[in-house]
């Protein structure tokens, strides 16, 4: 829909901008950020020249009011804040261009920053979300089938395996060559599941779209999450979020 957005008056101006892939060849999704004063021109390169994208987000100022110097330093910090999330996969070569600029000028890119992390977030783009805070006990859900050792968080964005979870080191037959075999292996080349042990461990908080996903990876069989995941009480996640 490209040709839609170029008829559009804000497709002739400038803005800091983000292009989103799908993981399919990544074990996390794939983002570009940019800046440019012509978003047009701008857009048919990346076109041309970039194939893992399918939409786009741009960031503007209604009142035109971005400069170069807000454009150039919001995209470094836009790549700097997705790198410490750590959410997506940053397509980026570089960091972005570093300037001198004054304090006044970072308060208020800090300020547009935040009012864009907002809006990204709403939008479903968790490209600058943070792990939480530790969760409590009450609100973590333990997957202990065939001999692994998982903690994972029931959220809005989905299953939120946590650091630190075991995942069983072997697959069965029937669960090679299923989607959820090749997600695996994608966490394995990307080291968010390495050996220890006999088992495969999570280095980091890992977010799964639904809890059979989590539940097929960790076990490395077809599963049914919603009884799969129990809570400190024996309670399953089926039980505690669909039947009440």
């Amino acid at each position: 829909m490209l040709s839609e957005f170029f008829k559009m008056p804000e497709a002739a101006g400038g803005a800091v901008y983000f292009l989103f892939g799908d993981a399919e060849e990544s074990a996390k999704p794939k983002v570009y950020i940019g800046q440019t004063s012509d978003l047009k021109k701008r857009f048919v390169k990346h076109n041309k020249e970039k194939d893992f994208w399918q939409r786009a987000v741009v960031m503007l100022s209604r009142a035109d009011s971005l400069t170069t110097t807000h454009s150039v330093y919001l995209e470094r910090l836009c790549i700097q804040r997705a790198k410490e999330a750590d959410r997506y996969t940053i397509e980026n070569d570089t960091n972005g261009n570093k300037l001198n600029t004054t304090k006044p000028l970072e308060a208020e890119c800090e300020e547009l920053f935040e009012t864009g992390e907002t809006l990204m977030s709403t939008l479903g783009f968790a490209l600058f979300d943070k792990p939480s805070d530790p969760p409590l006990a009450s609100n973590l859900y333990y997957c202990a089938a065939a001999g692994t050792d998982a903690r994972a968080q029931y959220t809005p964005e989905g299953m939120v395996v946590l650091k630190g979870s075991k995942a069983r080191a072997t697959v069965t037959d029937s669960f090679k060559g299923k989607p959820f075999y090749a997600t695996r292996l994608k966490l394995q080349e990307a080291g968010i599941l390495q050996p220890a042990g006999d088992a495969l461990v999570f280095t980091q908080d890992y977010v799964f779209k639904s809890p059979s996903s989590a539940a097929a990876i960790i076990v490395g069989n077809n599963m049914n999450g919603w009884v799969t995941w129990k809570n400190q009480a024996g309670d399953t996640l089926d039980a505690v979020v669909r039947q009440v």
